[in-house]
Order: structure tokens, then sequence, then C-alpha cells
């Protein structure tokens, strides 16, 4: 996991609710962590463009609903800050499901395009996707 090049504002609070772009068979999921993410105390953390979170499947098959799941944040809706200095904001919040902690993702195609900065990040992902903004 690299480190991002943007200044990716935090966007996604724990207790969130996103949609996820990909066929792993989870359609909407509740983030409840973020892997990595320190806080102040008594503050809850909040995830950005290119984190991995780790969430519970709330709408999908029958067989993913209820698990516990990592994922990681494709698109948001706040818009952030790149190296270049344009703002970068999408229409939607979205996530993609994760096999593994390693970054491998479950499915094997992502509706939508897909941040730069988690292509960069996550190189398992930017092999599937097919649009990279």
């Amino acid at each position: 996991m690299k480190a991002v090049k943007a200044t990716v504002t935090r966007a996604i609070p724990v207790g969130a609710y996103v949609e996820t772009c990909d066929n792993s068979g989870a359609k909407i999921i509740k983030v409840f962590g973020v892997k990595g993410h320190k806080t102040r105390k008594g503050q809850s953390p909040a995830a950005g463009v290119g984190d991995m979170v780790l969430a519970a499947v709330k709408k999908g098959r029958p067989d993913m609903r209820k698990q516990v799941v990592f994922a990681i944040i494709v698109r948001q809706k706040r818009e952030y800050r790149r190296s270049d200095g344009t703002r970068v904001a999408f229409e939607d919040n979205a996530a993609v499901v994760l096999k593994d902690e390693k970054g491998n993702p479950k499915g094997t195609i992502f509706k939508g395009a897909i941040a730069k900065e988690v292509a960069q990040r996550w190189p398992a992902i930017a092999k599937v996707a097919n649009v990279i903004v």
C-alpha cells in the first residue's frame, strides 16, 4: 500500500452506508472501521478515497449478507485536492469489496470510474478498472 499524493478529505464516517460498484454480490455495505486511521479522543474515524475500511454487508446476495468484509473506497462526493491543484468530486460514494487484506478485489467487473489515487495505491484494483479518472 503506497501513500496517496493528493490531500484527500475524509468524507465517509464510521456508520455510513456505501454502495458497491462491483459484481461481488454485495450491494450496500455499512462502514464500521477504517484500517490504519488514528483520531483524537472522542472523534470517530472517517475514510476517504483510497482508504481500506471494514464493513458489514447490508444488502446483496443471501450468501454475502451479514458478512464482515474489507473494502476500498473508490469514489466520494466530497471534493478533494490533487497535488497539481485540480479538485476532484464524483457524483456518488462507492466502494469495492476485497477478497483478502492484501487488496485483491472479489469482483471481476467495476461499474463507473475509479479515482487515480486508488489505482496508484492498490495495483490489483487498477488491473480490473476500465475507467480511471
